[in-house]
């Protein structure tokens, strides 16, 4: 146990002081949600307030953005496992007194560091954007994004465990990132598509993170509407599975099964590879 402790808090430091000091990164990171918020902001801005009434598509789509600056980083901590089998710095801390668990579980604490803070510093642009933002609202969202950036660095690194290159990564990455991203909510609600594609919506757990988040931000704000409107836009940012619409802790409890279940076997493929 202690051998997976260190191994945590090892790799977990070291993810930290990489990330900070590969500024190219640091700025990559927001770039693409950045660019997503103020270009789909713009042009949809007035065909989404028709979909979700007293709600504008920059408000609706603002915590899918949180949620996809979560997604990115957490998937692509896997990268620091391929390139450090590279340039064989690996083989250096698979022979340090360090459990291998731990060595996983370290690279996906330094990830949900990181995604905590950039989730952080996205929040400074909500009073920009006319979304309510309290002190309240951010200490239960820290939780939430926690648990968010735990489960997808497990698929990150799952992936990782697989792959000899840092190409052949970022190809299988780019092609998980955007379905993931486009089927989760981020940009319309899944309650209002084909069948096929709700179906495909509530098996990608990113769903349930978006869900949790949008709730929080404009839960309050759409049970003032009352009447009718209110419940049209009720329907528009709550997941409906098998005719119950989730709540905030059932959308948090989803998300945190399929990380337990990605991190186990993340931890189980990094052992076997290796």
């Amino acid at each position: 146990m202690a051998d997976v402790f260190r191994g945590m808090w090892v790799v977990g430091y070291r993810e930290l002081l990489r990330f900070i000091q590969e500024r190219s990164r640091l700025f990559s990171s927001f770039a693409m949600p950045l660019l997503f918020l103020v270009i789909f902001g713009a042009g949809f801005n007035r065909i989404i307030g028709a979909l979700t009434p007293g709600v504008n598509f920059i408000q609706f789509m603002y915590p899918g953005i949180i949620a996809m600056t979560v997604l990115m980083n957490s998937i692509m901590s896997g990268l620091s496992i391929v390139w450090d089998r590279e340039f064989g710095f690996l083989k250096e801390i698979l022979v340090a007194p360090l459990g291998r668990s731990g060595i996983v579980l370290g690279k996906a604490a330094g990830a949900a560091t990181v995604a905590i803070a950039q989730g952080i510093v996205m929040l400074v642009l909500a009073p920009f954007l006319g979304v309510s933002l309290s002190p309240l609202l951010v200490i239960k969202l820290i939780p939430i994004l926690i648990i968010i950036s735990l489960s997808l660095s497990g698929l990150g690194i799952l992936i990782a465990s697989r792959m000899r290159s840092q190409q052949g990564f970022q190809v299988i990455v780019q092609l998980i990132i955007f379905p993931l991203m486009f089927l989760s909510g981020v940009f319309f609600p899944v309650n209002n598509v084909p069948a096929w594609m709700a179906f495909i919506s509530k098996i990608d757990p990113l769903t349930y993170g978006v869900d949790a988040i949008r709730q929080l931000f404009l839960g309050k704000e759409i049970a003032a509407l009352g009447g009718v409107i209110g419940r049209q836009a009720s329907s528009a940012i709550g997941v409906t599975v098998l005719g119950h619409t989730m709540t905030v802790l059932e959308d948090v409890s989803i998300v945190a099964i399929f990380g337990m279940v990605l991190l186990s076997i993340a931890i189980w493929s990094f052992s076997r590879q290796e």
